[in-house]
């Protein structure tokens, strides 16, 4: 019994540190601790949000259908999940891939007969899914056809109309032109408001002819549901289509093993000419050697070149989004510290924070990469730069200037925050713990890590969790300018594919963000609550 009782209050602590203390009255209920109350917080914290993202699902999928775009409608629900598995599909088809690459054996044969069965399974749903995409498009042809045939007949006709009347009034004014009596002041200005009517009358009648113009163009551009998710299913044929080919040819010719033998056999042959040989021939044979052998060193050492996956991204912004907020923490702990010991210093550091912090990411980024790229003009070969490719698991994601600029980009626009609650927790800490350390003769640093920090650790991990947040916001946008591999350069490849399913590949990032900036928030919590004595609820 006591074993159970230790269980349930070191899963409460536990939920209690994760911040998640929506789940503390199902822990409780199931301990039978007053179950009235347990099911009135189980209803108020877990049911009711269920209810809310429920309710939430339904109208975006009511909704969705009647926001048009020039890609076609927004994603409902269902269109987002699809989208989701052809980002994941796309990870997984990729490591697939670099596995064909380096496989070798009958592991190698039995993979290459398995994915040539796969692709000719496949050649009946590539066929069925264009059969599709032509019909839906032909009958969303002919449906715009029988819109649209009457309109343009009106369009011709108002057309011709309003041509013949621009011309009749043109020739009348050319008469009357003639017939104008030289000097006469009142004759001229009356056939001058009859070319101005003329001209409002010819601009009235374009306007009409505009409006109809974009009616016709307004029911050409409508996106047909049936055609889009015609479109959808071609496009996942196509793709494992794409995939089950590339992997046959990295099972067979492109193979690692396979282009190691073949290279091997290549140099043997090559040498037994060689020994054969004398003179020129003997020197362009040895050459031809040295070549085949220099590839066959870099073929052994060689790898898949995998393009970034979504994951391979979201690894590489979460890294980038901490190396800036570690940078910005690195500043803004130390300033904050001495603006709240210090008011002097507090009143000199004021104009810089009111000047810098509300400067855009947008503003601060180019100056970034401006100063990164003077620094290092060639990463390629900059010592630091190539000490980080180096490096056991930082070096795969292949740090470089843009990634810099965008750390420091969420290091200057995050660390404000921080900056701004420490000094406020340092300047709020009891006197009389001050007045005890100087009647203890406490030097600055034992008073800093004894008092000042431990004291000012609440309001530091809140500005530490709002920094975060902000930083997270930031990196989006930074990496999406800089072009910088990540979330935000996933974003913007899919703004310009302009494909079927782009839309809801960019709202499975929404979601995916949010999700992201939730984890990372709530491991700040779980910081929080280690090291500080604070229980307030978290949100």
């Amino acid at each position: 019994m006591k074993f159970i009782d230790r269980f349930k209050y070191a899963l409460l602590k536990a939920i209690d540190l994760s911040g998640m203390t929506f789940l503390s009255p199902v822990v409780r209920l199931c301990y039978g601790e007053d179950p009235k109350l347990q099911l009135q917080k189980i209803g108020q914290w877990i049911i009711v949000p269920a209810v809310g993202v429920i309710a939430f699902l339904f109208l975006w999928h009511v909704t969705s259908g009647g926001i048009k775009t020039k890609s076609g409608t927004l994603p409902n629900p269902e269109q987002t999940w699809l989208g989701y598995k052809s980002i994941n599909a796309h990870a997984e088809r990729e490591q697939l891939k670099m596995e064909a690459y380096d496989i070798m054996g009958d592991e190698r044969d039995e993979m290459l007969a398995d994915a040539k069965h796969q692709l000719s399974l496949l050649a009946s749903r590539v066929t069925h899914s264009n059969t599709e995409v032509t019909k839906a498009k032909y009958a969303i042809e002919q449906q715009a056809k029988v819109l649209i045939e009457p309109l343009d007949r009106e369009y011709n006709e108002m057309k011709s109309k309003f041509k013949s009347a621009a011309m009749e009034r043109k020739d009348s004014l050319l008469l009357a032109a003639e017939s104008l009596p030289r000097g006469d002041v009142e004759a001229y200005e009356s056939f001058l408001a009859d070319v101005k009517a003329a001209e409002v009358q010819n601009d009235a009648d374009k306007d009409v002819l505009s409006l109809l113009k974009k009616e016709i163009d307004k029911i050409r551009e409508v996106k047909s549901p049936d055609v889009a998710n015609a479109l959808i299913e071609q496009t996942l044929a196509a793709e494992e289509q794409q995939f089950l080919m590339k992997k046959i040819e990295l099972l067979s010719d492109r193979n690692r093993s396979i282009q190691v033998g073949v290279t091997t056999g290549k140099i043997v042959d090559h040498k037994n000419d060689f020994l054969s040989l004398t003179g020129k021939e003997a020197y362009a044979k040895a050459r031809t050697i040295a070549r085949e052998q220099s590839r066959l060193s870099k073929l052994e050492s060689s790898s898949y070149a995998m393009p970034a996956t979504i994951w391979y991204q979201v690894k590489r912004s979460v890294l980038c989004v901490f190396t800036g907020f570690l940078i910005g923490t690195a500043i803004a702990i130390p300033v904050g510290i001495l603006c709240g010991l210090n008011s002097t210093f507090m009143a000199a550091m004021t104009p810089f924070i009111a000047i810098f912090k509300p400067v855009s990411p947008i503003v601060w980024l180019p100056i970034a990469l401006i100063v990164v790229s003077g620094l290092i003009p060639d990463p390629d070969n900059n010592p630091f730069i190539v000490f980080l490719w180096d490096l056991p698991l930082v070096g795969v994601y292949k740090i470089n200037p843009a990634f810099i600029a965008s750390a420091l980009t969420v290091a200057l626009c995050s660390l404000w925050a921080t900056l701004a609650n420490t000094a406020l927790g340092v300047a709020s800490i009891d006197k009389d713990y001050m007045n005890v350390a100087r009647v203890l003769k406490l030097g600055f640093f034992a008073r800093l890590f004894k008092i000042v920090i431990p004291s000012a650790l609440p309001l530091i991990f809140a500005g530490l969790r709002i920094s975060l947040g902000v930083g997270w916001m930031v990196l989006i946008a930074a990496e999406l300018l800089s072009s910088s591999e990540g979330i935000g350069k996933f974003v913007w490849d899919q703004f310009n594919n302009g494909a079927s399913d782009s839309l809801a590949k960019m709202m499975v990032v929404v979601f995916l963000v949010g999700v992201i900036g939730l984890i990372l928030d709530r491991i700040m919590i779980l910081f929080q609550r280690l090291v500080t004595f604070e229980g307030s609820v978290s949100v």
